[in-house]
């Protein structure tokens, strides 16, 4: 098998890689490093890639890289872009503000109260003309900052004073009824 070698060092020495290895917080990065300034070193393709927990084809592409372009092609990764969106962000968008400022009751879709992920399906398909799932509908809901909450009610003209006092009453009934709970349980276990 051919030995692998740097045949363009482009000023890199294996004791500036070394430093460089120290400065990269990124493991695969830093890795690519290793690798070359374990060649540089006079590693085998082998030895370097048993050190570094890579196969040999790996150190030999990274060899390559480093005698191309040096350091910032060796550190350098394109990403593919990633699959399309299934809405645009303008879409997303009036989606999370339709769910803030809405009810599905209000637009006529349900007499629900609130939005769930079904109903967001069909009026998505509807308004955009777009099938998308209902994990997928959550996944943009919280990549927007939402997150599902089962609705609450709130009394909006309610008396702050008053609703105290129902507050005290009813953690005084609770604890009661706790109590009235456990000597029902002793009695029954006699």
């Amino acid at each position: 098998m051919k030995r692998l070698k740097i045949t363009n060092d482009h000023g890199w020495t294996p004791r500036t890689l070394r430093k460089q290895e120290r400065k990269i917080k990124n493991t695969f990065l830093r890795q690519r490093v290793m690798a070359v300034r374990l060649v540089m070193e006079g590693y085998s393709g082998k030895e370097a890639a048993s050190m570094v927990n890579v196969c040999r084809q790996t150190v030999s592409h990274y060899v390559s890289l480093f005698n191309e372009g040096g350091l910032e092609l060796l550190l350098h990764r394109d990403f593919s872009p990633g699959r399309e969106p299934f809405l645009t962000e303008e879409q997303q968008e009036k989606i999370k503000q339709l769910v803030l400022t809405t009810t599905p009751a209000e637009l006529g879709w349900d007499v629900a109260s609130a939005w769930n992920t079904k109903l967001l399906q069909s009026y998505v398909a509807k308004q955009f003309g777009v099938s998308i799932s209902r994990e997928a509908l959550r996944k943009l809901l919280h990549r927007k900052g939402l997150s599902w909450t089962r609705p609450t009610y709130t009394l909006a003209k309610g008396n702050p004073d008053e609703q105290k006092q129902l507050e005290k009453q009813m953690d005084l009934i609770k604890k009661l009824d706790h109590q009235g709970d456990r000597r029902c349980r002793s009695s029954v276990h006699r």
